[in-house]
């Protein structure tokens, strides 16, 4: 006989897991099978083989959305799942990639996930470009917030935002996500995390965890990143997830207008009226490229 439970991965490196039953007990588990791909925050089903002991994940309960990445051939691959509110961290140092919070928030929009723009380290003063961005943010609809974690300023605001919801905080390494999650969680292990022992009993540090925040709600913290693309198949394929593409785009002549080069494109002609920001154009038609470079790539031949 195998004891069978549902669960939620709470911590994963690798094949390495970590899943929390109904009654919130953490057991260390493993996928059975190399079909099995999980990440954190999925809903699974797990059995324990009664003569070893052992806890394997047997089926992925389905998913309600998840965050996905381009890999470099073009496929899909989920960073988490089951989120409800996509955190991308930015601060005035190091200096933040405007063109990559542009590709989150296309993969949040794409994905039905709401979205939230938080810039740490106000400490340090906003230059006028990063306040212009996020003007321009603001006026499509995103939600901004500020604070300085270090300092504590701003985090009780954060924190109630986070009420309800299962979020997942992204950005560049160096934004200080190690601090916030210090703010909100003050007793878990921030450096090391849940740590996931192997075979030979070493210790290995989680990719991603999943915590439970004082007030209510759950937050995943993710790797800092140099780059991300979102998965093509999971993007809209006329506006990529960009809102002002796809509100201008409906009067495009043609249906299948890239708003690239075509002729009597909406699009274009939002940007020449001053409607769509040059900077933000510039986003979609770097990501245009390499949707089109990486549908190339998936193509056999």
């Amino acid at each position: 006989m195998s004891e069978s439970f549902e669960a939620l991965v709470v911590a994963s490196y690798g094949r390495h897991l970590q899943v929390r039953d109904a009654a919130g007990q953490r057991h260390n588990a493993r996928p059975f099978g190399r079909k099995i791909s999980l990440v954190c925050g999925d809903r699974v089903r797990c059995e324990r083989n009664a003569q070893n002991q052992e806890l394997h994940v047997v089926a992925t309960l389905p998913r309600r959305n998840a965050l996905l990445r381009s890999n470099a051939r073009g496929g899909a691959e989920a960073v988490v799942a089951n989120i409800s509110l996509l955190v991308i961290v930015l601060a005035p140092r190091p200096a933040p990639d405007p063109f990559m919070v542009d590709r989150y928030l296309a993969a949040a929009a794409s994905g039905n996930i709401e979205a939230l723009l938080l810039v740490n380290k106000i400490d340090l003063g906003i230059e006028p470009e990063l306040d212009r961005e996020l003007a321009t943010w603001e006026r499509l609809g995103y939600g901004v917030q500020r604070c300085a974690a270090r300092e504590a300023r701003g985090i009780a605001e954060f924190a109630q935002r986070l009420r309800g919801h299962t979020a997942v905080v992204v950005g560049q390494s160096g934004v200080g996500k190690s601090s916030l999650l210090g703010q909100l969680v003050p007793l878990a292990s921030i450096e090391t995390g849940e740590l996931v022992r192997e075979e030979e009993g070493r210790h290995t540090t989680t990719a991603s965890q999943l915590y439970e925040l004082p007030l209510g709600g759950e937050l995943i913290d993710s790797p800092g990143v140099r780059d991300f693309a979102p998965a093509i198949t999971a993007l809209e394929p006329r506006s990529l997830g960009f809102i002002e593409v796809d509100r201008a785009g409906v009067n495009c002549k043609f249906q299948d207008c890239r708003h690239m080069q075509e002729p009597h494109c909406s699009v274009r002609a939002a940007l020449e009226a001053g409607g769509i920001d040059p900077r933000r154009y510039e986003s979609y038609r770097r990501l245009r490229r390499l949707f089109e470079d990486l549908t190339d790539a998936q193509r056999p031949g």
